[in-house]
């Protein structure tokens, strides 16, 4: 018998997102983002429920050959860029679209030979500060590219930094980027899944959805069930152990819990070599057979344990669910002081993976 501990994939909630993405921007084409594994889904299997999107975005050429590979003839969007100009002819070859956020990769791109034109994005920094260029420089860049035989179109594009929230917001980065591209009436591409659920203003010709795809919220104190989403990943386990300890007690690594009374407990076969947060202390939300009751102690590397009180029909072989159906992994991720965006794409090699 495998180890009890599987990741259930369900291919159907993909697309249902998507077709919500689709429904709140409805004049827009959506560019999927499918980067780190598709968020720690399968980058193959996501991209095969999510074929109906008009685009995927990924991170690297070894991502984007793999889905030329199995076929897919979508415009695929390389967010970081090449990183070496030696990428350049792969790029070309595999048809792939870099975005340009520093000067010297268009001069690198102006001044190198390719197979034929590639399309590419010039992304412009309107205040995160992590990519792309100022915008006093977009212009001179701007002519670069267009002067550059081997340059086919060129589409505009940004990053909000606080579209989750309301009390900052899109309009001041929304300001800088329609002055920056002036009057160049160039595609763009502005929203990620905050902006695309919360601010319509910034739909343009493209939306990048990711995290939304994957059924989680992209706004705290909601979860993806608040916005018409549903859950794709759910982490599943089982108990592999049942005890009752006395009073006075402790549990796991470091004694950090102690029994207030007699009780019973259990151990699930998952832990922070699978992905589980290795932070999410005592009082961190999981369920064993489908009730709701609370981790104990630290999480160890292949085991983490449970309070069994509520639950006195549990035994050795229930199962347990660390995240998703019916359990927000956006609860869990709050308990456990991080974001659920980390929770998904930790999801280790070795946890087996089925899809539904």
């Amino acid at each position: 018998m495998a180890r009890p501990l599987i990741a259930r994939i369900d291919l159907a909630a993909l697309a249902h997102n998507l077709g919500v993405a689709k429904a709140a921007a409805p004049h827009s084409k959506v560019l999927a983002v499918v980067k780190a594994n598709g968020y720690g889904h399968g980058l193959t299997r996501v991209a095969r429920a999510l074929r109906a999107a008009d685009g995927f975005a990924v991170l690297s050429v070894d991502e984007a050959a793999q889905l030329r590979g199995e076929g897919y003839t979508h415009p695929i969007v390389l967010l970081e860029g090449f990183f070496h100009p030696d990428e350049l002819p792969e790029i070309a070859h595999l048809r792939l679209r870099p975005v340009i956020h520093r000067e010297d990769q268009a001069a690198i791109l102006a001044r190198t030979h390719l197979e034929h034109r590639i399309d590419v994005l010039l992304k412009i920094d309107t205040g995160m500060h992590r990519l792309g260029l100022r915008p006093a420089r977009v212009a001179e860049v701007l002519a670069t590219l267009r002067a550059a035989p081997q340059i086919g179109s060129i589409t505009l594009m940004t990053h909000f930094a606080c579209a989750d929230d309301p009390a900052v917001g899109v309009a001041a980065q929304l300001a800088v980027f329609r002055e920056a591209a002036g009057d160049s009436k160039l595609p763009t591409t502005l929203a990620n899944s905050a902006a695309l659920l919360r601010y319509p203003e910034t739909h343009a010709d493209w939306v990048r959805p990711g995290i939304m795809l994957y059924g989680v919220s992209p706004f705290s104190g909601t979860i993806g069930a608040d916005l018409g989403l549903l859950p794709v990943m759910t982490l599943e386990s089982r108990l592999i152990a049942v005890q009752r300890i006395k009073k006075g007690e402790a549990v796991g690594y470091g004694a950090s819990f102690v029994a207030e009374r007699d009780m019973s407990i259990g151990t699930v076969a998952c832990g922070y070599a699978d992905g589980y947060p290795r932070h999410a202390g005592t009082g961190t939300p999981i369920r064993v057979e489908g009730q709701l009751t609370r981790t104990l102690g630290r999480v160890s590397m292949d085991m983490l344990c449970v309070d069994l009180t509520p639950i006195p029909n549990a035994h050795v072989g229930s199962p347990a669910t660390l995240w998703g159906a019916d359990l927000p992994a956006e609860h869990v991720a709050e308990h456990a002081g991080t974001i659920a965006y980390e929770l998904l794409t930790a999801l280790a090699p070795r946890v087996r993976v089925e899809e539904v």
